[in-house]
């Protein structure tokens, strides 16, 4: 017993000096310390930590306080991406819809997009609604799921979403807009976004 609280007790401090590392990095980062963030951040990013993934991708992707590499960034946001770190998916799918460092691939993009939208990820919601709006990455088209889209990513800020949604609304029956609004009512985060509507389909 005594031993399993050892391992507890040294797995927690480990944890505890991960995040004050991570708090570390990521302000000197913010800061444009990038030699700093980039002494802090990279051990915790080779030890698995997903924020610390996630954030030396965006310093390749970057090119700050390390050459820029896309394909060396992709890398480290999937790693991040796959531990379910939200902001990470949105990069792996917006370099699958541009084909940055990968083939361009919509359908894999719509799949990264779902997974952080999901989350309640705002620009995860407002990109997945273009291609829900254009029919692309083997999504129907489908005004009312954008417009649901468009209006859960702009009650968490996106001025996109909510000009998209102000447009989309304009060719909308205003059934259509009921069920919009329906739909972003019930919607919880962390659970399935719905994939087709009742009365939006093209």
């Amino acid at each position: 017993m005594k031993k399993f609280i050892l391992a507890m007790v040294v797995a927690l401090g480990w944890q505890q000096a991960a995040m004050a590392g991570f708090a570390e990095g990521a302000t000197a980062y913010n800061n444009k310390n990038y030699a700093v963030a980039l002494k802090e951040i990279r051990p915790l990013a080779q030890a698995g930590n997903a924020d610390a993934e996630h954030l030396l991708g965006l310093m390749y992707y970057m090119g700050r306080g390390v050459p820029q590499d896309y394909k060396i960034a992709l890398e480290w946001h999937r790693k991040a991406a796959l531990k379910g770190k939200a902001d990470a998916q949105y990069v792996v799918g917006a370099m699958y819809y541009t084909g940055n460092a990968v083939i361009q691939d919509h359908k894999q993009a719509v799949g990264w997009f779902r997974k952080a939208a999901e989350q309640g990820h705002p620009q995860a919601q407002q990109v997945l609604g273009l291609m829900y709006r254009y029919h692309m990455g083997g999504v129907p088209q489908d005004n009312v799921i954008a417009y649901m889209l468009w209006n859960l990513a702009a009650a968490n800020g996106s001025a996109n979403a909510a000009e998209q949604r102000g447009q989309v609304a304009r060719s909308m029956t205003q059934e259509q807009i009921e069920e919009g609004q329906a739909l972003s009512a019930a919607w919880k985060p962390n659970t399935p976004l719905p994939q087709k509507s009742r009365t939006g389909g093209g």
